[in-house]
């Protein structure tokens, strides 16, 4: 049984920067894929950001293209989203999602498509 847990969330103003870590344990970190979601108040959950398990590969939603990265160090088992230039919009509760998969360059963006789930972290952005 994985475990997945999110740190990093704060307060911050428009056009500043955090970074969120997802420490993973319990499982073979090597064996997942990874993403990042975001669901703001009285919306969906939606997708951020995901890793192929390989971590050669990337793919961002739109909204944030350009301003965070995802990236990982297996040595430490987690999973990072560095997010610079926040807006207001980004405001939200940040999770961390595993999905078990065979193939080192698979990403997904459906959150049917993960296995596992953080708890979450809140990022809010003022303006």
């Amino acid at each position: 049984q994985v475990q997945l847990a999110e740190s990093g969330g704060g307060l911050v103003q428009a056009g500043g920067s955090l970074r969120l870590s997802c420490a993973a344990s319990g499982g073979t970190f090597s064996n997942y894929a990874m993403g990042w979601f975001r669901q703001a108040p009285g919306k969906e959950r939606e997708f951020v950001a995901a890793l192929a398990r390989s971590g050669g590969r990337t793919y961002y939603a739109d909204s944030v293209k350009g301003r965070f990265t995802i990236s990982r160090d297996s040595a430490k088992i987690t999973v990072y989203l560095q997010m610079n230039s926040l807006k207001p919009e980004d405001t939200a509760v940040y999770y961390c999602a595993a999905d078990i998969t065979r193939s080192p360059f698979t990403i997904h963006t459906g959150l049917s498509e993960y296995d596992y789930w953080g708890q979450g972290t809140q990022v809010t952005v003022s303006s």
